[in-house]
């Protein structure tokens, strides 16, 4: 499969020209040229926020880690300082609701 060459884009212009007539042609060039536009920008705001977020997410892994606190040598090893306030107990769940009895099967019919 070949490229577009002159003769394809003069019988596409040709088509065209029947299509919509010498007055909603310039229209119609006009509105192609704005969405053709429109694609272009909003593609390069894609393609810069992914790179902005590259970026983010490299500097991130280079970085590292906050070290965390040391407990103090007074301590065994292992052994975690004591809290400076009481924690709060967390609230029991609420007691589970009692089944329902099940209810008794309908009357049968009698046929007539």
């Amino acid at each position: 499969m070949g490229s577009v060459g002159t003769p394809e884009i003069l019988l596409i212009l040709v088509i065209a020209l029947l299509l919509f007539g010498p007055q909603k042609l310039p229209e119609l060039g006009k509105s192609l040229g704005r969405a053709i536009r429109e694609f272009k920008r909003a593609s390069s705001e894609l393609q810069e926020t992914i790179e902005r977020e590259v970026e983010e997410v490299s500097r991130q892994v280079k970085e590292p880690p906050p070290s965390s606190p040391q407990p103090p040598s007074n301590l065994p090893q292992g052994a975690l300082p004591p809290p400076s306030a009481p924690m709060p107990m967390p609230a029991s769940p609420p007691a589970p609701a009692e089944p329902k009895p099940p209810e008794p099967p309908p009357p049968p019919v009698e046929p007539h």
